[in-house]
């Protein structure tokens, strides 16, 4: 997939997380993180690989997602999610690390050809400016109606749904599940 973008050179990838679940909702499949990791591998010169993610609280389940990811190379930045009154008697759970993202693939900017941009957050539009007047090609993947605006007239759009079969958790029919045949 990705070679036919003609992809040359040193390829840093920036997951923002919050943003790939919501897109994961509307696909109706998830992303496996090791399947996709390989798949970048085979298809860039993948240098680096950062997902970004808010944690709640000493969740078992996330420190072990989290684990099996800094296991598998991925730099991984979580910070604990807030909860943020937004109107009377509603609250919101928040834990943007958008900042964080930014931050890092400017700074790290030497350390890359290539950024792959996993978001669909208008928030990054100047980050994906700063970048290309560094020299840096610039891709986005996201979901379609995940996308803002903004960054697709600044950054080659890659629809995420277009990775299914290379990254998709396989699912087990509902019978062999159980331990019966289909």
């Amino acid at each position: 997939m990705f070679k036919r973008y003609d992809i040359q050179g040193r390829v840093a990838v920036f997951i923002d997380a919050a943003n790939i679940l919501y897109s994961q909702k509307t696909l109706g499949w998830r992303v496996d993180y090791e399947k996709l990791k390989a798949y970048l591998e085979s298809e860039t010169k993948l240098t680096a690989i950062h997902f970004y993610t808010g944690k709640v609280g000493a969740d078992e389940k996330q420190e072990r997602f989290l684990d099996k990811l800094a296991d598998l190379g991925f730099v991984v930045t979580a910070k604990e999610v807030k909860k943020i009154r937004t109107a009377r008697d509603t609250y919101a759970w928040k834990g943007n690390l958008d900042v964080e993202l930014a931050l890092d693939a400017f700074r790290l900017k030497e350390d890359f050809d290539v950024c792959l941009l996993f978001s669909g957050d208008s928030d990054f539009a100047y980050l994906l400016d700063l970048l290309k007047q560094a020299g840096k090609r610039v891709f986005v993947v996201s979901a379609k109606h995940h996308i803002a605006r903004e960054l697709i007239e600044r950054a080659k759009y890659v629809n995420l749904n277009k990775f299914e079969e290379h990254v998709a958790y396989k699912t087990i029919p509902p019978g062999l599940a159980a331990g019966g045949e289909v």
